[in-house]
């Protein structure tokens, strides 16, 4: 059995742990119902492990598993493995995966799956590439053990291997994995509740799953990532919708029975139709993020970093995105408020137009094109681009917004290449604010640069100090002390600039039952009555 890992010390890291068993059951009832969903954008990127876009994310959580997963009380508890050991001195973890556990190819799924498929994504994701500092070896025991052994103890094992959202560490076979870490797989084999009907898929237009009649779910009650996982459905039909009032009007003429990100000023219409339902499924919320690319001028220089830092102001972009206070936070914590790393230092929320236009000035800006990647179809994301140019024109940068897609987005900001060779200067995003909640999982602060780092590929050896004397802290009260520090050294060298906290009410037909409340929206236990 599990060792017992105090709660506590798990909130360090951004969750907490309770560990357990529980006795697997296989869901074979049958069901033709079919629900049909407009999301935050259309599926296009399949790779969950290769890009942090929610679309894949949501994807791969259809179709695979994971080892561990984060429930609503953000503790972290077990999926795919049902037992696992710690040593006294805090180095070597032993798993031993649930029995019968298989792919959609009917193949079993064995620690010779988990080892290359947690090795590529420590490839990509933040939280794995720290984790995988301290791992001196990753071996199989058998066919359903494996072992981890570390080379010095750190707290945040269990956090990252059941971390709730991008990049998630699911399982996929191990020809799969074999795929390197910056090649899109193109193989949809999972473990998971669903299977992805390939030949239904149409990028950008829609997407298909269908139940997986042998998925074993855990006999306990879906809660946050994981827990039981029934199916209740037969098709989940993903489609595209760019123009949010069709989907608004079609969801109130039960054209379509879930709609993810409804733009706020939408919301009364959806609360007074008598069909429809407002589900807020991601209590903590979402955060939005502008982004500098390091690597090509201008933002390559500190002080026009620092520019943009004192150009914008969070209040214009929350009212632009959210319009509604009641949905909305304006705060400077990188580390989300409301949570224990929460903190004010480094930056007020006020924009100084003139100590702007003295840092341009300062650093030398002479008119150099700063490219904005403006995603159209993605309202939420679109308001950030709108306001970040208005600020910079202000100050007298010469802005270039330009207008695509989403998924042009996500594919266009992973180019290193100056923007004239089709890489860019800015990009807006939004996290499900779990994934910011402490120093080791949040992306933006990752100091590697270009070999290891985030879009935008920040290169601070600070940072990555201070980093790793979080990762090794145990002490609570040293932990915020060394978060503050992150914090301050991240507006110091301006990291990125957060556009705010807010929340984000899915809406759904009520003839759907039983969503589950989790970072990200998940469709196992969710029931159509209707």
């Amino acid at each position: 059995m599990g060792q017992s890992i105090n709660r506590r010390q798990l909130l360090q890291v951004g969750a907490g742990t309770t560990l357990g068993l529980a006795m697997p059951r296989i869901a074979r009832a049958q069901s033709s119902k079919t629900i049909t969903a407009v999301m935050h954008a259309p599926l296009r990127a399949t790779d969950p492990i290769m890009t942090t876009a929610w679309t894949a994310r949501n994807h791969g959580y259809m179709i695979y598993d994971t080892l561990f997963s984060t429930n609503s009380k953000f503790e972290i508890k077990p999926q795919m493995v049902e037992a696992w050991e710690v040593s006294a001195d805090k180095l070597v973890y032993t798993f031993r995966l649930r029995p019968g556990l298989k792919f959609h190819d009917g193949v079993p799924v064995t620690s010779a799956d988990v080892i290359p498929s947690l090795q590529r994504w420590a490839k990509r994701d933040t939280m794995g590439q720290k984790l995988f500092e301290f791992v001196a070896e990753l071996n199989a025991v058998d066919e359903r053990t494996f072992r981890m052994v570390l080379k010095e103890p750190c707290g945040f094992v269990l956090a990252a291997l059941g971390k709730p959202t991008a990049n998630v560490p699911f399982i996929v076979p191990a020809r799969i994995a074999a795929t390197p870490a910056d090649q899109a797989i193109t193989d949809h084999v999972g473990s998971g509740p669903f299977r992805f009907a390939t030949a239904e898929f149409q990028p950008g237009a829609k997407a298909v799953y269908e139940k997986n009649p042998d998925y074993i779910s855990r006999d306990e009650p879906s809660d946050g990532t994981g827990g039981g996982k029934v199916v209740k459905i037969g098709r989940y039909e993903w489609v595209g919708m760019p123009d949010f009032q069709i989907a608004t009007n079609a969801l109130i003429n039960d054209e379509i029975d879930y709609f993810e990100v409804p733009p706020h000023d939408h919301l009364p219409l959806l609360r007074r139709a008598p069909n429809v339902e407002l589900t807020d499924y991601n209590t903590l919320g979402f955060s939005g993020m502008c982004r500098m690319n390091w690597l090509v001028p201008p933002f390559d220089r500190p002080d026009i970093r620092q520019a943009v830092l004192h150009a914008v102001n969070q209040q214009d972009w929350l009212d632009t995105q959210i319009g509604n206070p009641d949905y909305y936070k304006v705060t400077p914590a990188i580390f989300v408020a409301g949570t224990p790393f929460e903190s004010s230092v480094g930056w007020s929320t006020r924009a100084d137009t003139a100590k702007a236009k003295e840092l341009l000035k300062q650093g030398g800006y002479k008119g150099e094109p700063v490219t904005i990647l403006h995603a159209t179809d993605a309202p939420i994301i679109t308001a950030l681009g709108t306001v970040t140019a208005e600020a910079l024109r202000a100050i007298g940068m010469n802005v270039n917004l330009l207008a695509m897609d989403w998924g042009s987005v996500v594919a266009r900001r992973a180019k290193q290449s100056p923007p004239a060779e089709g890489g860019w200067s800015i990009y807006h995003s939004t996290w499900a604010s779990a994934d910011l909640i402490n120093p080791i999982g949040n992306a933006c602060v990752n100091g590697k640069g270009k070999n290891g780092g985030f879009f935008g590929w920040v290169e601070d050896t600070e940072l990555e100090r201070l980093r790793d004397g979080f990762a090794r802290s145990a002490s609570p009260s040293d932990q915020k002390t060394l978060a503050d520090r992150i914090q301050g050294r991240a507006y110091d060298v301006v990291t990125h600039v957060p556009t705010g906290q807010y929340n984000q009410p899915a809406a759904t037909r009520k003839v759907l039952k039983d969503i589950v409340r989790a970072p990200v929206p998940l469709f196992w236990n969710v029931d159509k009555t209707g």
